[in-house]
């Protein structure tokens, strides 16, 4: 089965249980996002406050979404029926799905009382090591230079061919076989989102650690965890109204959110998060 027909199980057995909010709207990152910020995400809010992101810089994702957000007619639509479309669909409503799904699983962590702890780093609490071999699925400038600067040596792999070559401290390559050779892999959640998340834990099976992290890993994170995934890192919103008006004029939403980490060993289990919410 893969992850998103698992994570929509899941999903569904907690609707099963507990009756869910209804989409109360989708919210859009400018086309022509201001300051630093890239407009990464959009956002789907439930009628409880619940958000969930999702990427939407895979081609020409957010302009679609854009042109077409009035006619989607999400709002007061079934979440869970909107959720099932990461599985059936592609494009936008893939996205839109997918958004849906982790606004789903943020409902159910709060109405367990459960809230993953938070992040301790921003590369997945790897601990790169001088002369160890690190990968990167997706490059994240960021990141580079905690990595670049342990003195491991840094392979990154990308779909862009304009960025493949040698750089200062890394390497950038389009052949994702090269992750077979690193012990730690620290990739971008956009592989849930574009179907490859099988075929990279493949070519990772001699990692040790594979964390992933970005807004779009809000999700369930059982599937992760059963294929190997160590950490899985997130955006906790702590200030929903803040952070969808600063989303919406394109800014930095740093200040009305928190990053988490969630580790196999740190996590109950959907199920119990489930029993919890009835408890």
């Amino acid at each position: 089965m893969s992850f998103a027909a698992e994570l929509l199980a899941q999903l569904t057995a907690f609707a099963g249980r507990s009756p869910l909010p209804r989409v109360r709207a989708l919210h859009l990152p400018p086309l022509q996002p201001l300051q630093d910020s890239k407009g990464e995400f959009c956002v789907v809010e439930l009628e409880d406050g619940s958000l969930g992101m999702s990427y939407v810089l895979l081609d020409d994702t957010l302009a679609q979404l854009h042109h077409g957000s009035d006619g989607l007619g999400l709002a007061n639509a079934d979440a869970l029926a909107v959720a099932r479309r990461f599985v059936s669909d592609s494009g936008i409503w893939k996205t839109v799905g997918f958004a849906t799904a982790n606004a789903i699983a943020r409902c159910l962590f709060d109405r367990a009382g459960f809230r993953p702890g938070n992040s301790t780093d921003s590369i997945g609490q790897m601990n790169p090591q001088a002369g160890e071999s690190i990968g990167m699925i997706g490059l994240f400038k960021p990141l580079l230079g905690r990595v670049v600067g342990s003195g491991a040596r840094l392979t990154v792999v990308e779909l862009k061919e304009d960025a493949v070559g040698e750089h200062d401290g890394y390497r950038v390559t389009t052949d994702a076989g090269e992750l077979a050779a690193c012990v730690k892999v620290i990739s971008t959640s956009t592989l849930l989102l574009n179907d490859t998340l099988d075929r990279m834990l493949a070519h990772c099976r001699n990692a040790r650690w594979f964390a992933m992290v970005g807004p779009s890993a809000g999700c369930l994170p059982d599937a992760l965890f059963s294929r190997g995934v160590t950490l899985v890192g997130g955006n906790w919103v702590n200030d929903r109204d803040g952070f969808i008006a600063a989303l919406q004029r394109g800014e930095p939403t740093s200040d009305f959110s928190s990053k988490f980490a969630l580790t196999a060993d740190s996590y109950p289990g959907w199920r119990e998060l489930v029993r919890r919410s009835h408890g």
